[in-house]
C-alpha cells in the first residue's frame, strides 16, 4: 500500500539490529513489529511521495517509546535512508528514542508522554470529516498500559458519542497494564459503541481481516495480542546469552 518496499518482513531483524542503545525498550519495539508490518505493507494509503497529500491516510504512533520497530519498516518502504539507522539515538541524528514529526519522514506526530496520540487522532478525523476528506483513514497505535491514561478514555468516550467512522486504534496488548480491563481490552472501547475485535498481534492474515473488517458508522479498534513483556525479556536474555541473536531480535510473524 506504501509504494516500493526495499525490503520485506523476514530482513527486518537485520534492520533492527543496526539499532542499539535503547535495549531497555526492546520488548516495547518489537511488540508492535508484525502490526507495523501489515499496516505499511497492506493497509495504509500513504507513500514517501505523498507524505503531504492531503487526502493520505495518516498513522500516529502515540506508543513512541522504543521506535526501533517503526524506523525499520520506514526504512523498508523507503521512507526514510537505511543509512540513518546505524546512527539511532546520536546527538546529531534524526531518528531518536522518541519520533519527532520535524526529523522522521513520514512521522505525523512527535510522540513522548503516553496517552496524547490518541485524542490527537480524535482531533484528526475531525478535521477530515470537517473538510469532506471523508476517504482518509486516521490509524493510531496504543499500548495497553497506555491505555491507563485519562486522557485515553475521553476520547474513546467522545469518538464513539460522534460516530467517527474514520477513526481507527490499534492497541499492542503486551500484559503490561496496571488496570487491566475485566472482559479485555477490547471491551472498553465497545462498551463507548465502537466496533472492537481482539487477535493475535503476530498474525499477518488475521490482523489484515481485523484492519479491513466494515464498521460502518463507527470507530473501530483492534486489539493485537503479542506474548507478555516479561516472556519478551526473558526470551531476548536468553537469545543474547546464548550467542543466537541480538536485542533487537524479533518473535516470528505468520504470513
Amino acid at each position: 500500500m506504501t509504494g516500493t518496499r526495499r525490503y520485506g518482513y523476514d530482513e527486518l531483524r537485520a534492520l533492527m539490529s543496526r539499532m542499539t542503545g535503547d535495549e531497555k525498550h526492546g520488548p516495547a519495539a518489537t511488540s508492535t513489529l508484525d502490526v507495523l508490518w501489515v499496516l505499511y505493507d497492506r493497509i495504509l494509503r500513504v507513500s514517501p511521495e505523498t507524505v503531504d497529500d492531503p487526502a493520505r491516510d495518516r498513522f500516529l504512533l502515540s506508543k513512541g517509546h522504543g521506535p526501533m520497530a517503526y524506523y525499520a519498516v520506514l526504512a523498508a518502504h523507503g521512507f526514510l535512508p537505511e543509512e540513518w539507522l546505524t546512527g539511532f539515538g546520536a546527538y546529531d541524528s534524526p531518528l531518536g528514542h522518541h519520533p519527532d514529526r520535524t526529523l522522521v519522514p513520514g512521522a505525523e506526530i512527535g510522540s513522548g508522554s503516553l496517552g496524547h496520540g490518541l485524542g490527537l487522532g480524535v482531533g484528526s478525523a475531525l478535521g477530515l470529516r470537517a473538510q469532506g476528506l471523508t476517504g482518509s483513514r486516521v490509524w493510531v497505535l496504543v499500548g495497553d498500559a497506555e491505555m491507563d491514561e485519562g486522557s485515553n478514555h475521553e476520547a474513546v468516550q467522545y469518538a464513539g458519542a460522534v460516530g467517527l467512522e474514520q477513526l481507527h486504534v490499534v492497541a499492542v496488548d503486551n500484559g503490561s497494564a496496571t488496570y487491566p480491563w475485566r472482559g479485555g481490552l477490547a471491551s472498553r472501547f465497545e462498551a463507548e459503541g465502537w466496533s472492537a475485535v481482539t487477535v493475535d498481534g503476530r498474525d499477518h492474515q488475521a490482523l489484515h481481516e481485523a484492519f479491513t473488517a466494515p464498521h460502518p458508522g463507527r470507530p473501530h479498534a483492534v486489539v493485537a495480542r503479542v506474548e507478555s513483556k516479561d516472556a519478551a525479556q526473558a526470551a531476548r536474555a536468553t537469545r543474547i546469552a546464548t550467542g543466537s541473536g541480538t536485542a533487537a531480535s524479533t518473535g516470528t510473524g505468520t504470513h
